[in-house]
Parts: C-alpha cells; structure tokens; sequence
C-alpha cells in the first residue's frame, strides 16, 4: 500500500557503467558527456533550500570500472557532486570524518586554512580566471567550509542519536542503517539521498544467484519496510519520493557457471518500485510472459521513469543548462511522464 511496482522497464544497453548512468539521470552516457544524476540537477535547479545541510549525499561509493562514478553531478560540475559517506553506518565505530576532523582542528585554525587555501586559490586563477571550472572549485570550497562547520549537518549525520529499537527495526546492517541515515537527513532538510543497498555482494550475480541472493535480500527486504514504514508514521511519506532500483534486469534462464548457477544482464525487461512523493500506490504497472523474458503489457522506458521522478521532485525538464565546455543542453530532453502513477 506505499509503493507501487512496474514490471515492464527496458533499457537500451545491458552494460554496468552505462546503465547505471542511465538509470540514475534518464540520459544516455557518451564519452564526451556524463549525464547529470536526478539529485545533481534538484541541487542545481532548487539549491540548498534548508541551509546547514548538502541538498544532495549519497551513502555508499559506487563506481564502475569504465564509466567512473555514477549518480555524480556529471556535465554540471562538481559543485554539485553529492557529499559522500562512504563509511559503514552499522559500524560501531561510524563517524562522518570531515566532522570528526572538525572537532580536532577546530573553528579557528579550520579558518585559517581556509584563507591559506583561498591565497593559494587565488594564485592559481590569474592563469585560469576565464575557465568555468575556476568559478566552480570556488563555489565548491565555500559550501564545503558552511558544511563542516554547520552543527545541523553534524547531528544529521549522527546516528546514534536514533533510539535502539528504531535502528533494530530498520536492521543492524549496512543497507538498514543506510536507509535510517537516509531518512535522517531527509528529515533534516538533504533534498536528495542515493544509498547503495546491498550488504556483501551486490546485486549482479553471475555465479551462485541462490545463496547470495539469500545474504542480499532479507536485509534489504526488512530496511525498505522500515522505511516506509517510519516515513508514514511520521507524516513523510507524502513529500517524499522513494524509489528502488537497479540499472537493468538479469536473464530469465540460469547460466552454468562453474561455482553455482547464476544469471546474467538483460535489458530487455526489469522491474523497480516507487513511492510517496505524491505517486499513487498500491498499483503494478506492466507485465511479461510467463519467463519474465519480454514485455508484453505497457512498456515504460527509463526516460519515462526519469519524467516522472522529475514530476514528482518539482523539476523542470526542460531547462537548460550549460556543461563544463559550454554546449547548452535541457535537463531531461526525452521522456513522457507515468500518467497511471501521477494525479
């Protein structure tokens, strides 16, 4: 009843690094353009509306081997990079280390350094001044200094503050107390969180598809209900768009890898699930025959879902902006909006 599911995504390509690209912004990645993740471009449209917080984190680094790292701010700049966590936030020893690095340094020789840094900074310009990325390592650095030095930012990160049973409920793992943290800094004001979810393997399971999918899928299982769960009973969830995917599905025949079936990249059909954000719930959207193999009821495209997330976050998919080398493109130029899961 808080999310509903749509069985007939597709994907153009069945590669990591492109389809992650892809899933993560509704555009296609090329090597002379790294298309913008959804939370990169709300940094960039909306700002940093709550103050003392980043309007974009992602817990979890997740990189691919040739494509660099996915859900960044890509074409936009790093200056609307997510602020990363790349600590496990079930470790008993989790800290965020910019504020731990704050709290031995201090307000004042932090402040120093800054003005050592902006001495150095200012050196290097003069040979730079008209380079876009000159402007943006600036604009960078001061948000990096507002956000070591916000104390809303650092009880936001700090998860022991959440009661023992909360934490039990969401699951004393990686992707449980991901999703906590998650909600957290929601709930603080971050516009936009990316968490990886999964607790040892990951998700691509060429080999061994049955006992890891065992490791993988009951925590996960328990930290989404949680979730919803927590974001109802607190009045959330209507404002708050949740969402879980992957970049593409996974054969519906096993394979015979040596170390144990497995099953292997398939763009041809997938599924993902979405809700709160003022998506209609409690809905499955599409279908595939009876292998899981081909779509045979209402297709949506991964532009499509991307038009809709955009819906749902109040974004404008059509507004332009100017990447690292100055070619003007929109933000989303493809993709039609979900009308069965939108009022």
């Amino acid at each position: 009843d808080k999310f509903s599911l749509i069985r007939s995504m597709h994907s153009y390509t069945a590669s990591h690094g492109m389809g992650d690209h892809h899933l993560l912004s509704g555009r296609r990645y090329a090597k002379d353009f790294i298309p913008p993740s959804y939370g990169a471009v709300l940094a960039w449209q909306q700002g940093n509306q709550s103050g003392g917080v980043p309007p974009f984190v992602q817990v979890g680094d997740m990189k691919s081997t040739n494509f660099g790292r996915q859900g960044q701010a890509g074409a936009l700049g790093h200056n609307y990079d997510p602020f990363l966590v790349d600590r496990d936030p079930n470790s008993s020893s989790f800290q965020v280390e910019a504020f731990s690095t704050l709290d031995s340094v201090g307000i004042g020789r932090l402040s120093d350094r800054r003005s050592l840094l902006r001495s150095v900074d200012r050196f290097q310009a003069d040979g730079e001044r008209q380079l876009r990325f000159a402007k943006t390592h600036e604009a960078f650095n001061q948000q990096a200094f507002e956000l070591l030095t916000s104390q809303k930012a650092k009880k936001a990160f700090d998860i022991e503050q959440e009661p023992q049973r909360v934490r039990d409920a969401y699951g004393r793992n990686r992707v449980g107390q991901g999703l906590l943290l998650a909600r957290r800094l929601i709930e603080s004001g971050v516009r936009f969180v990316t968490v990886k979810g999964y607790v040892r393997y990951g998700w691509d399971h060429h080999p061994e598809v049955f006992p890891r999918l065992r490791t993988e899928v009951p925590p996960y299982d328990q930290g989404y209900a949680a979730l919803l769960r927590d974001l109802d009973d607190r009045g959330m969830l209507e404002s708050t768009l949740v969402i879980t995917a992957g970049e593409f599905g996974r054969t519906p025949r096993l394979n015979t890898d040596a170390r144990g079936p497995g099953r292997d990249h398939w763009s041809r059909a997938f599924s993902l699930t979405i809700g709160g954000g003022g998506i209609k719930t409690g809905m499955v959207l599409g279908a595939t025959d009876k292998h899981a193999a081909e779509i045979i009821d209402r297709p949506v495209s991964v532009e499509d879902y991307a038009a809709t997330v955009y819906h749902a976050l109040g974004m404008n998919p059509r507004k332009i902006y100017h990447t690292l080398d100055s070619r003007p493109t929109e933000s989303l130029p493809a993709g039609k909006v979900i009308p069965e899961l939108v009022g």
